[in-house]
């Protein structure tokens, strides 16, 4: 029987992607692959490969292996680390691309799911509920790979019939999985703050709203569109897909509500310059009409999931340590 290679499994997404996967479809037909297999979580719970993203080779050997028909490319460098090494972001993020399109150009596999961000927009694109199509002039590395991997994808399914399905993620927050270098990761390390110092030094300002969304809910947009029938996937570059939109000091209100005696603090580093340049707010409208997408959590809602969950995490920490 097929089965589903995720790639870049150890990452904040992948990680919780590939275990909902393997609790859907069963472990023994997930394989979870990543460049080291420090996650014990996936190596423990099913099949796991050592697999180079940057190296085709190592792809296809994984893929022929296991019978694999599905691919959902979750290996990238973001934001933030990205800024920090360009070359290396440009060729991680677009030579893993280019393995897994050739191979389902090739009939090697059958599907595939890429995600993009909103990273793709910039200081030109309309901020305020930035539409599906629309100006896009990224001004960070991780952008512009996702910009161009975005048009390879459509050209993909255009020339050669490849059904890559893909979604522009928000900042996603998580209370399983720690942040992996983006600008938005201040949503997710304000919780643990929270909880452990009951104060958070904010590495943006205290008004810059960007659309964010509970990863429960990005892990079912992504099985809903990859689960959705082909005809009704009308977008093969990328959906706009928003849940939420708040700013540092709105998340600081609605922790307040939880840890009254929580201290927020802004101090602003180099990573503001890339949030002022990302919009604020996101019409999904197409992702809503095409297949049926709609998010669960609010920020009260998240909130409350976050605190509970953390607090649990890490008294269990204190009790097994």
């Amino acid at each position: 029987m097929p089965k589903i290679l995720i790639i870049g499994a150890g990452g904040q997404i992948g990680s919780e992607l590939t275990l909902k996967l393997r609790d859907v479809h069963g472990p023994e037909r997930v394989v979870a692959a990543d460049i080291n297999d420090k996650n014990t979580d996936l190596v423990n719970s099913g099949i796991f490969e050592i697999v180079d993203a940057q190296d085709y080779e190592s792809i296809l050997n994984c893929v022929k292996k296991h019978d694999i028909d599905t691919i959902y490319l979750m290996a990238a460098m973001l934001s933030a680390t990205g800024e920090k090494f360009p070359v290396k972001a440009w060729d991680l993020n677009m030579d893993s691309l280019f393995h897994v399109l050739n191979l389902a150009k090739d009939n090697i596999i059958k599907h595939i799911f890429w995600p993009s961000s909103i990273a793709v927009f910039g200081p030109t694109t309309p901020s305020k509920r930035t539409p599906q199509h629309t100006i896009m002039e990224p001004t960070t590395v991780y952008g512009i790979t996702k910009q161009v991997g975005e048009r390879w994808c459509e050209y993909y399914h255009n020339k050669y019939g490849v059904d890559v399905r893909s979604l522009r993620y928000p900042g996603i927050i998580s209370w399983k999985t720690m942040p992996g270098g983006g600008t938005t990761d201040y949503a997710v390390e304000i919780y643990h703050k929270a909880i452990l110092d009951k104060r958070y030094a904010s590495f943006l300002s205290k008004d810059t709203e960007l659309p964010m969304m509970f990863m429960e809910d990005a892990i079912r947009a992504t099985l809903d569109i990859m689960e959705a029938p082909a005809e009704t996937i009308k977008i093969r570059s990328s959906y706009n897909l928003s849940a939420i939109s708040f700013t540092p000091s709105e998340i600081s209100e609605a922790i307040k509500k939880h840890i009254s005696d929580f201290d927020m603090s802004y101090a602003p580093d180099f990573r503001q310059a890339i949030a002022d340049s990302w919009p604020s707010s996101i019409d999904d409208s197409s992702a809503r009409t095409d297949w049926n997408w709609a998010h669960h959590f609010d920020l009260e809602k998240m909130t409350a999931e976050m605190i509970t969950r953390l607090r649990e995490k890490y008294k269990h920490s204190e009790i097994n340590s």
